[in-house]
């Protein structure tokens, strides 16, 4: 909701500055930020929708909304790029003097400092929540803040050269870098809702855990684990594994052990969901075997 004011903020500072200098690169600037409310607004609506609890057509939960708030904002900001190389062309054909040079630029610093102060507090909130919806916009916003960090050099530039021609080539500058960052947003989405694998340092840590509870007597293996394979979807994160024990203990005391390490393996990574199946030591699962195809 704060993003979404900020992004009401800038839009007006920004298009003022525009009105008053005619520059091409702080119209540029405050199309971006342009796309930053539009994309304030809908990751607002997919966190809320990823809050929602699990039901009966979603018993996993609606966590991986938030990957749709950051493959719309990709989009977005591809269009804005393809819009601001449009704009910029004609500039470049036929530049026109800026005026108000100091105002327009007084004003572009003020929204960037907005912008840098709500991203350094976003990317904070988006570690602590593991949040992929806070985490695109916060890049989004860092992104905008070299964008107009370009800007007003260009700007700078143009008054110092009187080159006017600058002001089109740093308005494509912004452009392509917006590109890049939305072509970073779209892949990352697109990763998200394919269930990738939990990151390499999680992981380590679940084998630590599991590691801790594996044992052995002499040459015998009296408890193991294999077949782990993780995800992750939005904030919540998954791990199924198999734990092997003897075919000798009763179902009460595997099924204590099991809740043990399901407990140790949720304490030690937050958001963590643990599906263990209990198998004899003697008993192999096979999930490559022709059969389980049929």
């Amino acid at each position: 909701m704060v993003s979404v004011a900020v992004a009401l903020v800038t839009i007006t500072l920004k298009t003022w500055a525009w009105w008053l200098t005619g520059s091409v690169g702080l119209l540029s600037d405050a199309i971006e930020s342009l796309v930053n409310l539009a994309s304030a607004v809908f990751g607002l609506t997919m966190v809320t929708i990823a809050e929602r609890p699990a039901d009966e057509e979603h018993p996993y939960g609606h966590h991986k909304a938030e990957y749709f708030s950051s493959g719309f904002e990709g989009t977005l900001i591809i269009a804005a790029a393809l819009g601001i190389f449009w704009t910029a062309g004609h500039q470049l054909l036929d530049p026109q003097p800026l005026e108000s040079v100091g105002l327009g630029l007084g004003l572009s610093v003020l929204s960037s400092g907005l912008n840098g102060l709500l991203a350094w507090v976003m990317l904070r909130s988006a570690r602590k929540h593991r949040s992929m919806a806070l985490q695109a916009d916060a890049r989004h916003l860092v992104t905008d803040v070299w964008t107009s960090a370009g800007v007003v050099l260009g700007i700078a530039l143009v008054g110092v050269t009187g080159w006017l021609w600058l002001d089109a080539l740093v308005a494509m500058g912004v452009a392509l870098n917006i590109l890049r960052e939305g072509v970073h947003l779209i892949k990352q989405s697109s990763e998200g809702l394919m269930d990738g694998s939990l990151e390499p340092e999680v992981r380590q840590t679940i084998d630590q855990v599991l590691e801790g509870f594996a044992h052995t007597r002499g040459e015998a293996v009296i408890i193991r684990f294999d077949h782990v394979n993780t995800r992750k979807a939005g904030q919540r994160r998954f791990v199924d594994l198999h734990m092997h024990m003897p075919a000798s203990w009763t179902l009460g005391r595997a099924a204590a052990l099991r809740t043990s390490v399901e407990q140790a393996l949720m304490s030690a990574v937050p958001g963590l969901r643990a599906t263990i199946q209990l198998l004899p030591s003697d008993v192999e699962a096979h999930f490559d075997d022709p059969r389980d195809l049929l």
